[in-house]
Parts: structure tokens; C-alpha cells; sequence
């Protein structure tokens, strides 16, 4: 049901919120920054502003960390009402669904959530396909960002990968290069 979601996306111009959720250790805060600086840099750049929530989420509590996009100046960089929301946990949907849009993105690791409006989730099985496809979990988050990036055409995949690599710790380049093209090719399949 979800590919059907697909001709509903409408990424807004003048400012576009967006919640990377999850449990802390899932590479949230990592995978806003990655995000942030790909949109914010570049020819086709926009204003980016990125916030992130630490505490006790940092032990493994449901843990968010907030992009706004827009065109113009941000004054005001807390999220109030978002476009789109990834969950990667059941913990962070029950969390923060309430916060989403009637008409917002919402992207779920099916891997973890189970429980999902299925007529307008996009489900994706993120940890599986870190741990099966490119062998480690550490990955999910960023093939998460591939398939946000497909999804909304935010940024392009070269752009999404060129960030990463420039954040990802040494030797870790290759696993990160293929999650991000392995989020972004999921997504697309959504579409056909």
C-alpha cells in the first residue's frame, strides 16, 4: 500500500521539518548533521538549521534530532508541526507520531516497528538490510538517509554520500557508500 503514498509527497519550498527518531546508539544525532550539511552545502544549497536531543535518550531511551529546511532565514529552529518522520524504533513512532503532519512523511524500519499506520507509512527494512546487505547495523541510519533523500529529492545520492563519507569514521567508507545506495535504490523500488 505504501508505493501508492508516493504521488502524495510534496516537499514544501518555504520551510520543511523534518525528525530523525530512534533509540539512542541508532545514530540519530550522526545522521541529522550528514543530512544538514548535505542540503546545506553546494549549488542547489539551502538554509539548514539542526538541533538534537540528548539526556537520558543517550541510554538507549527513544532519542530525536530535528532538521528545518527553507528557503529563507530560519528564526525559529525547533520543529513544530513536521513534514516528515523516520522511526526507527516502535518507542520513537509512539513518541513522536503525534507530531506529525496530517499530510507528513512518515518512514518506519519495519525491522523494529511493528505497529504503523500502513495507509500512509513508508516501510523499509532498515537494520535488516544493514545486517544482511552490508553487515553491520551500524549502517541502518544511513540507509535510512538514502531513502530520505530519494524519497524527497532533498538532495541528490552523490551529495548524501559525498557528506557521509566526510563524517563517517575511517575505514568505515565503503560500508557507508553502499548503505547510502542501498536506502536510495529501496526507495525507488517504492516507486515503481
Amino acid at each position: 500500500m505504501a508505493h501508492r503514498l508516493l504521488d502524495k509527497i510534496q516537499v514544501p519550498t518555504d520551510r520543511f521539518e523534518m525528525r530523525l527518531s530512534g533509540s539512542g546508539g541508532q545514530g540519530m544525532i550522526f545522521a541529522s548533521v550528514v543530512l544538514s550539511k548535505a542540503i546545506g552545502t553546494g549549488e542547489q544549497a539551502k538554509k539548514v538549521c539542526q538541533s538534537q536531543s540528548y539526556g537520558p535518550e543517550a541510554r538507549g531511551g527513544a532519542s530525536k534530532s530535528d532538521v528545518v529546511v527553507s528557503s529563507d532565514e530560519i528564526y525559529y529552529p525547533k520543529a513544530m508541526k513536521l513534514d516528515l518522520l523516520l522511526a526507527m524504533t516502535q518507542e520513537a513512532l509512539d513518541k513522536y507520531f503525534g507530531d506529525l503532519k496530517g499530510d507528513g512523511i512518515l518512514i518506519v524500519d519495519s525491522s523494529l516497528v511493528s505497529e504503523y499506520p500502513a495507509d500512509r507509512a513508508y516501510a523499509l527494512e532498515f537494520t535488516r538490510m544493514a545486517r544482511n546487505d552490508i553487515g553491520s547495523i551500524m549502517v541502518a541510519n544511513v540507509i535510512a538517509l538514502g531513502s530520505i533523500a530519494a524519497l524527497t529529492g532533498l538532495v541528490s545520492c552523490e551529495k548524501l554520500t559525498e557528506a557521509v563519507l566526510q563524517h563517517a569514521p575511517k575505514g568505515t567508507e565503503d560500508k557507508n557508500r553502499r548503505a547510502v545506495e542501498l536506502g536510495w535504490e529501496e526507495a525507488l523500488k517504492l516507486k515503481k
